[in-house]
């Protein structure tokens, strides 16, 4: 593919997102469109449905990395592309890297998300490990700590990921 083409179908894919994300704010969701297309140029797509599901975790990059999941019946989508409307956040990232997908392609970035109250900079700074006190994690040992992993190595029929 040329760089041409490659930039067409970028462009392409991500009007697809911000259609997807324009229309969601008129179904009562949040306006932000996700698309995943496959090595195969299969597109799954996706929406933010946080508040439509009550679910935190239902941003429209993970709706649209669920639902190629589940429709190619493979947790590893290795290849694919993402085309999202808007700079995904750190939840969003940490999905299309256990996803496997190879490139993400982004339209508007978190500064206009942020103008428009979606503000994800605490996320980054937390992360950046110069906010510690928004979720302050500790490990606590106990004698089973590592019984799942045990069992995980010894069970003989485990999937890899």
């Amino acid at each position: 593919m040329t760089m041409a083409q490659d930039s067409d179908q970028s462009a392409r894919y991500l009007k697809q997102a911000v259609e997807l994300a324009t229309g969601n704010v008129g179904d009562g969701g949040g306006p932000f469109g996700a698309v995943v297309v496959t090595p195969d140029g299969r597109v799954y797509e996706g929406v933010n449905r946080v508040t439509r599901d009550n679910d935190p975790t239902a941003h429209a990059e993970v709706v649209a990395i669920r639902t190629a999941a589940a429709a190619i019946g493979n947790f590893d989508l290795a290849g694919s592309v993402l085309y999202t409307s808007c700079e995904p956040c750190p939840l969003c990232l940490s999905a299309a890297l256990w996803a496997r997908i190879v490139r993400v392609h982004f339209a508007a970035d978190r500064h206009g998300a942020a103008a428009a109250g979606f503000d994800d900079a605490m996320f980054y700074e937390y992360f950046e490990g110069s906010r510690p006190e928004l979720m302050p994690v500790t490990r606590s040992d106990i004698p089973t700590s590592n019984a799942p992993f045990e069992a995980w190595r010894h069970f003989v029929d485990r999937v890899e990921y």
